[in-house]
């Protein structure tokens, strides 16, 4: 006969005293650690716990005893409910603060490693549409808030356009209206959901993978120029002809739409790096411009969300770079060679490696459209391109840019790199703690000799970081 759980107790006028990681917050009670969401130093608050271990706990607020002096009223009616911006209850400038504590925190308590002072944190001038790009989910199993469940109310409309629920990967928070990008974009899913109401189609079932509609990526751009991206799950007879008539109805609906494609997508998950996209509409690709410079970005192309923000994460990276045009230059994670091609005027020669053929492609493009050609490109894993006779054929380089994904590099990559004795390391990263550790792996070559914070995404706890590393053998005493 199974135990009977001990029911997880509620905490009584407890005051939130910091930030915490993931965007939550935290209290101490009875010298138990608790960490509580879309709380704010300064709150008192009822919580009910909701998980319990020997050192911490978590819980959430169920009664708000007495708000916080630096709290603000969330501007979104999907506050607390979409995991997208979990600060949007605390204002901006207190953001940067806890960011520019986040980054300290993580060099020296992961990376242990010696910092110089870092400079202050740059802030976006935006923090409402920044956006370049959002991809939105399409689910016949639509969540239900706690107050919609308790009233008893049977929902016949179950389908939904908007964001997973975490916790809860089958099911989509319904979106009527999201601040983050320009609000043509709210216009065009709003239409697309209306248009799936009114003719019936189905919405994708994650659990037993069925139905039509699937997702939905949205892309804009500082040209002017928007793609959209819609995916299907073709089921029966009749499905390619509802999904075309679909794309037509978006087409005539929003002509501000330059580049629109669509996929049958018969895959377990959303991922369409490998599927080939069809274009209904127009291009299958936008321009970005950043200084003098055009970027052709793909359905399939990475490139940084926060377009006006990329320019000053990017102009930090070519300032660490010292370059005098006499340097190679090598672009690890290059993407579609925007660093590559940002820098490429200033040094003799630059190297990129990416992951996604389709980028390095888009790079080379990049590369030809704006007259460059001291670059060049190669695909592949990085740990399997990156390697010590990869260096003998192109030749050991001065500088190493280096962009990884959240997850750091793999420490094959970082021996790599010690191995190439370059005199300047630029690491920029989007995960400060995987760059801690890289940082530390690091430590014995290369010495810390600057850090600048860049905040990409106002009201969410993420960060951008850029590191220098200087080679401690021409360090001077």
């Amino acid at each position: 006969m199974s135990r009977k759980k001990k029911p997880l107790p509620i905490l009584e006028n407890v005051t939130i005293t910091d930030y915490a990681a993931e965007g939550k917050a935290l209290a101490k009670v009875d010298d138990i650690v608790v960490f509580v969401p879309f709380a704010v130093p300064g709150d008192v608050v009822d919580l009910q716990v909701r998980r319990k271990k020997h050192r911490y706990c978590e819980a959430e607020i169920i009664r708000m005893v007495k708000p916080s002096g630096v709290r603000v009223e969330p501007c979104c009616s999907h506050f607390g409910l979409c995991g997208g911006c979990k600060w949007q209850n605390v204002p901006y400038a207190e953001q940067l603060k806890m960011k520019q504590k986040q980054v300290y925190d993580q060099l020296t308590r992961i990376g242990k490693v010696e910092i110089p002072e870092i400079r202050p944190i740059l802030g976006s001038e935006k923090i409402f549409a920044y956006r370049n790009k959002l991809e939105f989910g399409c689910s016949n199993k639509r969540w239900l808030t706690k107050d919609e469940i308790s009233s008893g109310t049977e929902y016949s409309q179950m389908n939904a356009i908007g964001f997973h629920i975490s916790g809860a990967f089958d099911k989509i928070l319904p979106i009527d209206k999201c601040f983050l990008m320009d609000d043509l974009h709210n216009r065009i899913r709003n239409e697309v959901r209306d248009y799936a109401y009114s003719t019936g189609m189905t919405f994708f079932d994650l659990r037993n993978k069925h139905g039509l509609l699937r997702d939905i990526v949205i892309r804009n751009s500082d040209t002017g120029e928007w793609m959209v991206l819609v995916q299907f799950h073709y089921d029966e007879e009749g499905d390619s002809v509802r999904a075309k008539a679909l794309m037509q109805h978006i087409a005539d609906s929003f002509p501000e739409i330059t580049a629109l494609l669509y996929v049958d997508n018969q895959k377990a998950n959303d991922t369409y790096n490998d599927l080939e996209l069809q274009v209904f509409k127009g291009n299958d690709y936008i321009f970005e411009t950043m200084e003098d410079l055009k970027f052709k970005v793909g359905a399939k192309s990475f490139y940084q969300t926060n377009t006006e923000q990329a320019l000053r994460l990017y102009s930090v990276a070519r300032d660490f770079a010292g370059l005098t045009g006499t340097e190679l230059v090598y672009d690890l994670y290059t993407g579609t060679g925007t660093i590559a091609n940002f820098v490429s005027r200033y040094a003799r020669k630059v190297i990129g490696i990416e992951y996604v053929p389709e980028a390095i492609e888009d790079a080379k493009v990049n590369s030809e459209i704006n007259g460059i050609r001291n670059t060049e490109f190669y695909a592949g894993d990085m740990k399997d391109i990156l390697t010590d006779d990869f260096i003998s054929d192109n030749g050991r380089p001065d500088v190493i840019i280096t962009d990884p994904p959240r997850a750091g590099m793999h420490p094959d990559v970082v021996q790599t790199i010690i191995r190439t004795g370059a005199k300047r390391i630029v690491y920029v990263s989007c995960n400060p703690a995987t760059q801690a550790r890289d940082l530390a792996m690091l430590d014995q070559y290369y010495k810390v000799g600057a850090v600048q914070p860049v905040d990409m995404f106002p009201h969410t706890p993420h960060v951008e970081n850029v590191v220098l590393l200087v080679k401690r053998s021409d360090m001077c005493c």
